[in-house]
């Protein structure tokens, strides 16, 4: 029952995570005006806001104007409810870390829309992340040790994801005579490594390569982008990195042997 009430939890938290994709990005305020259709904006009454039930009463349009609503904004519901069903199962036991890897959660799948959408990571969701991590530190599942040792290990998994990330950032330069990886990404694994550790920033970035290669193939596939295109890595970094706040992958799971 609690992880069905936590998933009805995550369906109307992920309603509100819409509105903040919507709006974030074009510095508007995410409490007024309420809730209007993008197309003709005729503000939603509250019966035509419920998450997914709505959007399928509907049919997926507008009931004032007729013209289509976006798919999107039911899955976001639905993975917020998913996530959140995940999570609670998995750390209901340790209720600070299940508050702060939440709130990660949902900070990580906001951050994967927009870069989406607009190419863009906001430094203030990567300095949250940051913050949660290093305020997490001292309940994270994660680490060990003193106060002092959990708060090192944060610390040293933010400059280690920032770090590799402006490594990467200047090889792709070197190689490729273009930014190959955007500012925002460098930020956004400075605050997955607050949160995962350096552990996490290796596999969280195994696995950010993988999806987005499987990504960018099936792009060239169906001939949507070219070799040279553009797209986003920031929400495969968010992907990894949300796999490692539920479980923390660490590199032996891909053979990678440590000498220490």
């Amino acid at each position: 029952m609690t992880v069905f009430l936590s998933f009805l939890f995550g369906l109307i938290f992920g309603s509100f995570l819409n509105v903040c994709i919507a709006r974030l990005p074009k510095d508007e305020s995410i409490v007024f005006p309420p809730s209007r259709c993008p197309k003709c904006g005729t503000p939603i009454k509250f019966y035509d806001n419920i998450p997914v039930i709505s959007y399928l009463a509907l049919r997926g349009r507008c009931r004032a104007c007729g013209r289509p609503i976006s798919p999107k904004y039911p899955f976001i519901e639905l993975l917020t409810g998913a996530v959140t069903a995940l999570f609670v199962h998995k750390w209901l036991g340790s209720p600070a870390w299940l508050a702060v890897s939440l709130l990660s959660a949902y900070v990580l799948i906001v951050v994967s829309v927009i870069d989406f959408e607009t190419m863009l990571i906001s430094d203030a969701f990567s300095l949250a992340l940051f913050i949660l991590g290093l305020a997490g530190s001292l309940v994270n599942p994660f680490f060990a040790g003193g106060w002092a040792a959990r708060l090192g290990a944060a610390a040293g998994g933010a400059a280690a994801g920032a770090g590799f990330i402006w490594v990467l950032a200047l090889l792709g330069k070197f190689l490729y005579k273009r930014d190959a990886v955007g500012e925002g990404d460098i930020f956004l694994m400075g605050g997955i490594g607050a949160l995962c550790g350096w552990q996490g920033v290796m596999t969280a970035l195994i696995m950010a390569s993988f999806f987005g290669s499987v990504y960018g193939l099936s792009l060239l596939l169906l001939k949507r982008a070219g070799r040279v295109s553009q797209m986003p890595f920031g929400p495969f970094l968010a992907l990894g990195a949300l796999v490692n706040l539920y479980h923390l992958v660490r590199p032996e799971a891909f053979f990678i042997q440590l000498p220490f």
